[in-house]
């Protein structure tokens, strides 16, 4: 028998001769954070690749033969996230990654696959820089360079007479430093004067220094780079304080995981979208309509980029399969045809048609802004979006 390496896909995961592989899934593995303050991100995550196992299963998988996910849980550090590609690179055999879930985990992580020459596919790393780890890095979410500059236009809209903004960010986390960048920016660019940039932990629940020292300098607008927990939290001891102006939040807030954080100080915030579920498109009213049977509520962004990233493999795994049946490949050749395909393909999905650049940037058309409504009992909420 030849080494493992060198056995077709079917046959590495029961460890059987090719002739019987004909019933065995096609694996792919989705590294995300289930546990964690980051878990409030990743679970939305886990979501959405369920939705596409299921969705595309269901329509055939890959041209007859099924799909399965692997998932395992990154956690929230650059460990994690390591341990976690590691065991689908080595142990799940898998064929692509989704994953992981924070900018700061892929930089540690994704350089790993790509010596595996392993196809990564990040759900929601838009920190600069991501794409150019390497040749088989790539993602489906849109660098925060293009998405966070939004969110700052529209708090201009709601209220023009804004001169000064206060910045705070996650100092250990390297997509809020990178958004906080753009976010200064931009500002500046907008006409406004930036007053302070208060740097916390991601791991940090009181925040009263930061805020006493922001509201002391009385900013009309607040613009807030973390996580949900963390982020909420701040939001949260911001309007305790007493400051009334317009808050942003980064895309680490962009959950509904939020709302139980930050309450009825939830309301009004402002965040920049790559996903709108009433966004026109087939796909997208399907898996919006899958998600809302089973959740009771409108799809978030993170699931819906999730949902993506499995998309992007299932069907580039569908055009290789059409030349030449993907099961009967070895897998190390699998993976690199498989890389070669995402970043030729062309996709309509629940983001919107993508396509990506040679270096595996995604390239996207349409973006918003969602402006949280908070619920009576103050535990609940929506995100509403701006015309």
């Amino acid at each position: 028998m030849k080494k493992q390496m060198y056995l077709p896909v079917a046959a590495v995961l029961l460890g059987i001769v090719a002739a019987q592989k004909t019933a065995t899934p096609i694996p792919i593995g989705v590294s995300v954070a289930q546990t964690s303050n980051t878990a409030l991100l990743g679970k939305e995550q886990v979501i959405g690749a369920q939705i596409a196992e299921e969705f595309y299963n269901g329509r055939g998988g890959i041209n007859g033969t099924a799909f399965k996910l692997f998932f395992e849980d990154t956690g929230g550090d650059e460990a994690g996230a390591i341990n976690a590609f590691q065991t689908q690179i080595n142990k799940n055999r898998v064929v692509a990654i989704v994953g992981p879930t924070l900018s700061q985990q892929a930089f540690a992580a994704d350089k790993i696959a790509d010596a595996a020459k392993v196809p990564v596919i990040g759900p929601s790393n838009t920190a600069r820089g991501i794409p150019q780890i390497g040749d088989f890095v790539a993602r489906v979410s849109a660098p925060v360079a293009i998405v966070a500059p939004n969110s700052v236009r529209a708090a201009l809209k709601i209220n023009p007479s804004m001169k000064k903004a206060a910045v705070f960010y996650a100092q250990n986390d390297a997509f809020a430093t990178s958004e906080t960048g753009t976010f200064q920016e931009t500002a500046k660019a907008q006409g406004l004067e930036v007053v302070t940039v208060q740097k916390f932990q991601t791991t940090d629940s009181d925040f009263t220094s930061q805020v006493s020292a922001a509201l002391a300098l009385k900013p009309d607008l607040a613009i807030v780079s973390g996580l949900a927990a963390d982020g909420g939290n701040l939001v949260k001891q911001l309007r305790i304080a007493g400051y009334k102006g317009v808050i942003i939040g980064g895309n680490g807030l962009n959950t509904a995981n939020m709302f139980p954080v930050c309450q009825q100080y939830c309301d009004g915030v402002l965040i920049a979208q790559a996903y709108a579920p009433t966004a026109p498109g087939a796909l997208n009213a399907a898996f919006r309509t899958v998600y809302k049977n089973k959740y009771r509520k409108e799809p978030p962004q993170f699931t819906a980029q999730a949902f993506t990233a499995v998309q992007v493999i299932v069907e580039a795994l569908r055009t290789l399969d059409k030349k030449s049946k993907v099961a009967d490949m070895e897998l190390a050749d699998l993976r690199i045809k498989l890389n070669a395909q995402i970043l030729i393909g062309k996709y309509n999905t629940p983001l919107g048609e993508i396509t990506f650049d040679k270096e595996g940037e995604v390239q996207q058309k349409n973006f918003y802004v969602a402006q949280i409504k908070m619920n009576p009992d103050g535990k609940t909420g929506s995100f509403e979006f701006l015309k």
